[in-house]
């Protein structure tokens, strides 16, 4: 059975080919159209110079080389193989006819001829194979995520070279800033050099539309010294960047997962947003927690330990965690013992639904601010279980806001949620009496006296407990598929460090006055990010590709989803602030009213595990408040 030859023996006659071609056209060039009274001579040393090149190429090992990763090297193996051959043919020829009818120049000319036809094929196939993105329009369901480049040197190089070869790279590098002047203004494969690491943040403004601003800061460098690193991150979190190390190439790694005999590389959540993290005033944020006592409900979950974490950071004169979660406070307690040792703590096991249990804490802490992020968020699991969404939503806000103000609580923060717009489920409906309880609150304290109540509004937590990217994950390590509700499902989505720091930002806006009372603090999310598009950019970035390794189902709503979330109801005027990416959402008319009573209709509700009554009362309470149809409307709100 004839076989095919192998690649390096198709390349080996490729260059014996062109030795042969080489030597005829170097005479022709030296010689032009007298060379036809030369044609034994021309046959003669055509067929010397050709088994000398072959010996050479053959002992030099010239075939071995992989054209696509042609590179300066290959070209000095041939430059060392072209000189070798020459060289011989010289010896031999002389020795044979003492060159009588061979022109001195030709070997020269030779020379040249023989390199450029050997590496000309090479090279040229090396820039088909890396250029070839550009012959193709980027789809539109593989979304790149733009990066800015620390360092203008080999790294950077490379780094750019690595990703204009793959037409499925996850990142685009958008600009490139150095660390001396030296080099701004040139370019590297193409991209800029924008600037200096000390003009980041002009270089971050000039790429500032939707699809350049970049969400990744990346270094290229492996010497730079801790001092400096520390400071770059400080400046890529100002600037809404997350920050990542180049990996030298000699790092060898063990905790690559293998699923099916593909890699599955671990997903970076912040590449998954679409947009740069909004940059906010971390100096206000100290300013609001340092040197106070802050207490923070539901501490163990996924919002509030990460709203503990930065908490600790701004230097509180103590810090309580709260939590129902034996497990979760005991991980978070230990979390912050080991990173702020001296930081004065306690770790509290309580349900915000116990009113005593609440009112001895506070007395006991005497907290001056508050952060509430317990809550049932899971909207399937309320959905089945409206009695404890209720109890924890809405009766268990009213408790902690009670037990702010009668001790004294400087500022309370609301954690809620975009599903309390035009809700469709019970975790949304529960979320809006939250809300508008505490907005009452708000409107009714008094001038300079009372607590301030700050209500915060954002939309899906990427990585948080019951989003969808964990499923995503877990899924992914199964091997898929990824499992979609619906094609046309989209979600605003933020990160749990940007939801935190929007949380403090607001908590600063809101406890130094300066905005009406009751208003709710909304991130500016940009647009919707469609779920299947989620699944996709998972899968890419996990180094798989979507519907060839991992599949893609959709199984269909479920109970009290709706395809589209909205931030903002139609009765809440929209106001600006003096923060980029932060507006206010003015209380409606209806929000003033004494609550109270209803809230404990609605706990005597639960007390008597009334569904058709609680179910009443919450409608009663949110008039926009509606069941999810069978058949979901598919015209965006």
């Amino acid at each position: 059975m004839l076989r095919l030859p192998h690649r390096g023996y198709i390349v080996y006659v490729h260059d014996i080919v062109m030795a042969a071609l080489s030597f005829s056209l170097s005479l022709y060039l030296r010689m032009g159209d007298a060379l036809v009274y030369y044609t034994d001579y021309l046959i003669e040393g055509t067929a010397v110079f050709t088994t000398i090149a072959a010996a050479v190429f053959w002992l030099m090992g010239l075939y071995r080389g992989v054209w696509r990763y042609a590179s300066v090297n290959d070209l000095l193996a041939i430059t060392r193989s072209v000189s070798l051959v020459v060289l011989v043919f010289l010896v031999v020829m002389f020795l044979w006819t003492r060159l009588g009818f061979l022109p001195r120049s030709v070997p020269i000319i030779n020379w040249f001829v023989l390199i450029a036809m050997l590496g000309g094929p090479r090279f040229f196939y090396r820039l088909l194979k890396d250029r070839h993105f550009e012959f193709r329009l980027e789809s539109e369901n593989h979304r790149r995520v733009p990066v800015l480049l620390v360092g203008a040197g080999d790294g950077a190089e490379l780094f750019i070279r690595s990703l204009s070869r793959s037409p499925e790279a996850n990142y685009r590098v958008v600009g490139i800033v150095a660390e001396t002047p030296s080099r701004v203004g040139r370019h590297i494969q193409g991209v800029e050099v924008m600037g200096t690491t000390a003009e980041m943040a002009d270089v971050v403004d000039r790429l500032n539309s939707p699809d350049d601003r970049p969400q990744r800061l990346i270094l290229t460098k492996d010497d730079i010294v801790g001092s400096r690193v520390r400071a770059l991150l400080d400046s890529a979190e100002q600037l809404g960047m997350t920050m990542a190390r180049m990996p030298r190439l000699t790092d060898f790694k063990s905790e690559i997962e293998v699923e099916d005999g593909v890699e599955v590389r671990p997903v970076a959540i912040e590449d998954l947003l679409g947009r740069p993290q909004t940059a906010l005033d971390r100096d206000a944020m100290r300013a609001l927690v340092e040197g106070r006592r802050v207490l923070v409900t539901g501490a163990g979950g996924s919002i509030g330990s990460e709203l503990v974490r930065q908490v600790s950071d701004l230097r509180p004169a103590a810090l309580v965690l709260l939590d129902n979660s034996e497990f979760n406070l005991y991980t978070i307690d230990m979390e912050v013992a080991e990173g702020h040792p001296r930081l004065a703590r306690q770790a509290l096991i309580a349900d915000v639904r116990d009113r005593p249990r609440m009112a001895r804490v506070f007395a006991a802490a005497r907290p001056e601010l508050v952060f509430h992020a317990a809550a049932l968020k899971h909207v399937p699991l309320v959905e089945a279980n409206p009695v404890e969404g209720t109890t924890t939503n809405v009766v268990g806000t009213a408790v902690v806001a009670d037990a702010c103000r009668q001790a004294k609580v400087a500022a309370m923060v609301l954690i809620s949620t975009d599903k309390a717009v035009n809700p469709t489920n019970v975790m949304g409906a529960t979320k809006r009496i939250a809300e508008r309880y505490c907005q009452a609150l708000d409107l009714r304290r008094r001038e300079d006296d009372g607590t301030r109540f700050v209500v915060v509004r954002f939309g899906n937590v990427l990585g948080s407990t019951g989003s969808v990217v964990p499923l995503f994950q877990k899924q992914l390590a199964g091997g898929g598929p990824l499992t979609v509700t619906h094609p046309e499902m989209k979600r605003y989505f933020m990160t749990v460090r940007e939801a935190v720091e929007l949380v403090l930002q607001a908590s600063a806006m809101g406890s130094r006055g300066g905005t009406e009372d009751g208003n709710i603090f909304v991130l500016d999310m940009g647009e919707p990010v469609a779920i299947l598009d989620l699944a996709r950019q998972m899968i890419r970035l996990s180094g798989l590709k979507p519907e060839v390794d991992v599949g893609i189902e959709f199984i269909g709503l479920r109970p009290g989803e709706k395809l589209f979330e909205e931030m903002f109801h139609g009765g809440e005027t929209l106001i600006p602030t003096e923060c980029d990416g932060i507006m206010l959402a003015a209380p409606r008319a209806a929000d003033g009213g004494d609550l109270s009573g209803a809230i404990e209709e609605l706990a005597a509700a639960c007390r008597d595990d009334d569904g058709d009554r609680l179910g009443a009362l919450i409608h009663r309470l949110v008039p926009e408040y509606r069941e999810a149809d069978a058949e979901p409307d598919t015209k965006e709100h």
